[in-house]
Formats: structure tokens, C-alpha cells, sequence
């Protein structure tokens, strides 16, 4: 399987998943926030990611998210399920689950806390990509995980070279490391990455890159824009809304995927519940924003960039909830 295999490319909200104020799956949220992303015209979804919470979900959580998904959905876009575990075996299961629910992908990261070397994550990425005959997305998540894979000389060689992998998702705070691993293996699977900028666009127009995966996805009326402008080759274009995309990104977000205000999924869960996005508040152990001066500092962000801030939520979210 190689990139050929798949047309993944543009842009993709990593999607946050929807909790009740008890804290419970809150499944009519699931539903609406996959209509959103349908309506906005974006070009894929990952759910049961990093941005999915999918560390603070129980097993039969996961799945029941990837298949409320998956409906909803319906094969309008790709859909990749995030199967992140601590261990090969419990990654392969949710994997299999993917599988007999009709998902179009998946996606891991290396197992969280272990810090693997690289045949370590050779291995367990081959024992959990050939796990089933879906196309198979290696996520670098050096920020959760504690190990980058782009520093690592050849080993995104190695990965791109497995059977059933089909893409990497490079989440290196270094760019240059991106850099090198669309260098790399872009001819070999496709790369999503930090992309939606003027330098990504130069690097998509002359070395390769595919797309971006974009925690939450309020940049979508940007950022689909810019993705669908180069594609059709338009440069003028894409600069013209990869610039809007990036008044909103470059205030919120560092390049090493931090958030500026708070834990990057609270910060995104709190802009979202300011534009009336379905969200839902975090689980533990992130903790919702709530303090005043961060809040108006986001909802001013999401104002400039023409985005629709709906009246008395950030007094909502000040008073302690959402309503």
C-alpha cells in the first residue's frame, strides 16, 4: 500500500469529542459535530485522536464514538479512527473494530509514556498496521508521547516502507524535521503536517506535503479554502486564505501545538462553545476555561477573523458551564 492507495489530502479536523455536563458520550453531539464538518466541506476526519480525548474515554466509549461516527458520516469523506494504546494488543482491537465498522483508516502514535527506540516502534507499528487490511496513518506526536520520530535518522523510511501504511502525520514541533520527512517519503505515503502557512504552501508547490490535521477545525472556512486553491494550482488564492487561517492559528496556537491560553483541547472546546460548535466541556484531568481575560482574549481572536461569536457564552463559560 502506498500513497497511491488512498486520496487523503487537504484539510481535517482532528474532532473533539462531545460530552454531556455530566460527563457522560454525548451522542446527539457526535452526530452534529460530523454535520458541521459535512457542511463545511472538509476533506476528512480523524476522530479518537489526541484532540478526541481518547486517553480519558473507556474502551466501549471508543467504539461507540467511532460508530456514531461513522454513520453519521456515511462515506461522504474519509474517516480514520485513532487506535492509540499503551500496548500492541489493545491498539490492534480497536483497530479490528474500525475495520468491521466500515472506517476508511487508522491512526497511532508510538504507545504514550513507553519512550520505545526506533526498531521498538518499527515493530509495534508492523505488528498493529498489518493487524487488518485497512490503510494504515503513522501519527508523530512528540508532544504526547515523548518521543520524535522525525529526529530519528531513516526511521520514517522504515515506517513509510511498512505494508498497510499509507500516511504519516508529523506533529513535530521542529519544522525542519517535517521538512526532512516529506523530503523523505512524500513519493512513498502521504505526509500531513503543518502546512497551512505561507511556507507550507511553498513546500507543497515544490517538494510535496498533502494536507493538514487540524485540531477541532474552527479554521475550517480557511483552511478548506486554501487546501481546495492548491489543488487547483492557484497560488494567489491559496496566500489569500492561508493568511485568514492563519489569524486565528498563529494567536491560539505555538508551534509546538501548544495553546496560548490554556491546555490546547480546553482551549479549543472553550472557542468552540463560543461559536455554538458542538464540543462539549473536557474530562479530567484537563480542566475547562473559565477565567474572563483568557475567554475575551479568544473570543476577540475568533471575532477579527470574521468568525460568529454567539452573545452571553463567554458569560457562560465565565459563570462556570455551559447552558
Amino acid at each position: 500500500m502506498n500513497r497511491h492507495d488512498v486520496d487523503w489530502f487537504g484539510y481535517w479536523p482532528a474532532a473533539p469529542t462531545p460530552f454531556q455536563e455530566d460527563g457522560s458520550l454525548d451522542v446527539p453531539g457526535i452526530k452534529e459535530l460530523m454535520e458541521l464538518y459535512l457542511s463545511q466541506g472538509v476533506h476528512g476526519v480523524l476522530v479518537n485522536g489526541s484532540t478526541g480525548e481518547w486517553f480519558s474515554q473507556s474502551a466501549e466509549e471508543r467504539r461507540s464514538l467511532a460508530e456514531v461516527a461513522r454513520v453519521a458520516i456515511g462515506g461522504k469523506i474519509p474517516l480514520v479512527v485513532g487506535v492509540t494504546a499503551y500496548t500492541p494488543a489493545e491498539a490492534i482491537s480497536f483497530a479490528k473494530h474500525a475495520a468491521e465498522i466500515g472506517a476508511d483508516g487508522v491512526l497511532a502514535t508510538p504507545p504514550p509514556y513507553v519512550h520505545p527506540t526506533p526498531d521498538e516502534i518499527v515493530a509495534f507499528y508492523a505488528e498493529v498496521s498489518e493487524a487488518t487490511d485497512l490503510p494504515f496513518m503513522v501519527y508523530n506526536w512528540p508532544r504526547g508521547v515523548a518521543v520524535d520520530m522525525a529526529g530519528h535518522p531513516d526511521l520514517m523510511k522504515r515506517l513509510a516502507a511498512l505494508p498497510n501504511v499509507a500516511a504519516i502525520k508529523d506533529s513535530t514541533g521542529d519544522w525542519n524535521r517535517m521538512v526532512n520527512t516529506i523530503e523523505e517519503v512524500a513519493n512513498e505515503v502521504r505526509v500531513f503536517g503543518s502546512l497551512t502557512h505561507r511556507k507550507g504552501l511553498a513546500l507543497m508547490m515544490g517538494l510535496g506535503g498533502d494536507g493538514a490535521i487540524d485540531g477541532g477545525g474552527i479554521g475550517a472556512p480557511f483552511a478548506v479554502q486554501f487546501f481546495d486553491a492548491v489543488r487547483a494550482g492557484n497560488v494567489e488564492l491559496a496566500q489569500y486564505w492561508v493568511d485568514r487561517y492563519q489569524s486565528i492559528s498563529q494567536r491560539m496556537v505555538s508551534p509546538d501545538y501548544s495553546g496560548l491560553f490554556a491546555s490546547p483541547i480546553s482551549q479549543l472546546k472553550a472557542a468552540m462553545y463560543l461559536l455554538g460548535h458542538p464540543a462539549g466541556p473536557v474530562r479530567a484531568p484537563l480542566q475547562p476555561v473559565n477565567d474572563r481575560e483568557r475567554l475575551t482574549a479568544l473570543s476577540e481572536i475568533l471575532s477579527s477573523a470574521s468568525l460568529r461569536v454567539i452573545p452571553g457564552r463567554l458569560e457562560e463559560l465565565v459563570s462556570g458551564g455551559e447552558k
